[in-house]
């Protein structure tokens, strides 16, 4: 990673695509809560593989800077489309980083580069992705790498209220609980989970801090799926956490990497404190809608 030179303040807005999104949404109002200008995008408000659309836009706001939030990030949707998913994971990101060339762009990326044989992968550790979506994400991210003003953002599972109620992995758990259905969780599958809010509030101070390259934004413990799931339960009191312990050996379908844990030492030194786990988060923040 590296610094950025310094950039001239102004009434710019900073543009969020994916604002409709889980981590999207928790950046418009952590930026707007800074009194940073911003203008979240939507789906409905603009398509982004609409190149006239978004360059019209682009060249009415001059945004002051571009955090892109949107993709399809369901692996399931992107294994049975890989032309959308590319379409809208790589082309789009190209176009969008090559109009924005001379100003900061951040690309949320994922830790499903990796293929997880060992874990705590550090920003420069090779890629090896197993699914189409992590495909995806690897080459927008060597493209966006290609401009040194840029920004890859590496995350893991987020969590938090998303504005349709689905959008976070603690979500679609709850809701399904809710519904009385009964999942499986591996207890040899490890991530490390992050409240989309810390990740809002990290990125945020990044773009200040006008770091570019790669950098991890993860929760600063590793959990297996049960574990996750496990926390989960003890938090959500009104639903019956309908669950059992299971292992990737079981597991037949599209490859899935078991251990995806991402190494956040860089980040912590450029943030200057530490980045608490997903359990350490929920305790400190009690009355965080989560």
């Amino acid at each position: 990673m590296q610094d950025k030179p310094e950039n001239k303040h102004s009434n710019a807005p900073v543009w969020v695509t994916g604002a409709g999104g889980l981590i999207g949404s928790y950046l418009v109002k952590t930026l707007s809560a800074k009194g940073i200008p911003v203008r979240g995008i939507t789906h409905r408000e603009i398509e982004l593989t609409n190149c006239g659309q978004v360059m019209d836009a682009f060249v009415k706001d001059h945004p002051a800077a571009v955090i892109h939030c949107a993709a399809i990030s369901s692996s399931v949707i992107c294994q049975q489309n890989p032309g959308l998913a590319r379409r809208v994971n790589v082309f789009t990101t190209r176009f969008l980083s090559d109009i924005a060339s001379d100003i900061p762009f951040f690309l949320f990326s994922t830790d499903l580069v990796f293929d997880g044989k060992r874990g705590n992968y550090q920003p420069e550790d090779p890629v090896n992705p197993l699914s189409i979506y992590g495909e995806t994400k690897a080459e927008a991210e060597q493209y966006i790498l290609s401009n040194p003003r840029h920004t890859v953002i590496r995350t893991s599972l987020n969590g938090g209220i998303s504005p349709r109620g689905n959008r976070g992995f603690n979500e679609e758990i709850r809701n399904a609980w809710k519904a009385g259905k009964e999942l499986c969780f591996f207890s040899d599958e490890y991530r490390c989970p992050i409240a989309a809010k810390l990740t809002a509030e990290i990125v945020a101070e990044l773009l200040e801090k006008q770091v570019a390259g790669i950098v991890h934004v993860a929760g600063g413990k590793r959990l297996s799926r049960y574990e996750i799931a496990t926390l989960l339960a003890g938090i959500y009191t009104d639903v019956k956490p309908l669950m059992r312990e299971g292992s990737l050996r079981e597991y037949k379908g599209a490859p899935r990497a078991p251990d995806t844990s991402l190494d956040i030492s860089q980040t912590e030194e450029i943030l200057g404190h530490s980045i608490p786990g997903l359990g350490e988060w929920l305790q400190q923040n009690p009355n965080e809608p989560f």
